[in-house]
């Protein structure tokens, strides 16, 4: 049986719930719902486990705070013994509109802080990550505020398909493959 580890990079706590930044656990929140999933608390995060065509799929909320991510990520990769190819990272990205996809095989933390720190501790850029476009409505200097901020009207009004869209490209990724997910996702 094929085994992947899915994880949503996310804040903890109720201060965080709803924020740009959160959009992994958000996604991971979601399949779960849809899935009739519960989430327990296990060491470095919050752990259910999803069947679906024959895998076996993890999905993890690091606890460790979004800067931290990498000590959770590779902790339950070992753990599970899940192959690195069988990872997929999720997380905001400032530099793609709301709501835009992009999953790629690798490629650079973009400033983004928890990604650096997963690839830190995995000694790679050599991972899956999938990339929820929150925008860069914010001016010079308040980026922090903009990812630590809530969504907004128009865009929880658009969140659902979005999700929707995310949930397929996760069970996607696990039975069709990266190259097909990625022809069918990205820029969607």
């Amino acid at each position: 049986m094929k085994k992947f580890l899915v994880v949503g990079l996310g804040n903890i706590g109720p201060k965080y719930h709803n924020t740009r930044h959160n959009i992994g656990f958000r996604i991971l929140d979601t399949l779960a719902k849809e899935e009739s999933l519960t989430f327990e608390t296990e060491k470095l995060g919050d752990l259910t486990t999803y069947k679906h065509k024959g895998r076996t799929i993890l999905l993890l909320k690091p606890n460790t705070y979004m800067n931290l991510s990498g000590k959770a990520v590779r902790y339950w990769l070992t753990k599970e013994k899940v192959p690195i190819e069988n990872l997929l990272i999720i997380t905001d990205d400032i530099n793609l509109p709301f709501g835009t996809i992009r999953v790629k095989a690798k490629g650079s933390a973009g400033g983004h802080n928890g990604l650096k720190d997963i690839e830190a501790q995995l000694n790679t850029s050599k991972y899956c990550r999938f990339r929820f476009g929150v925008g860069a409505e914010f001016s010079k200097g308040r980026q922090v505020d903009y990812v630590l901020g809530e969504w907004g009207p128009e865009e929880e009004a658009a969140m659902p398909e979005r999700l929707d869209k995310a949930i397929a490209l996760i069970k996607s990724f696990t039975t069709a493959g990266l190259a097909n997910t990625m022809n069918t996702f990205n820029g969607k």
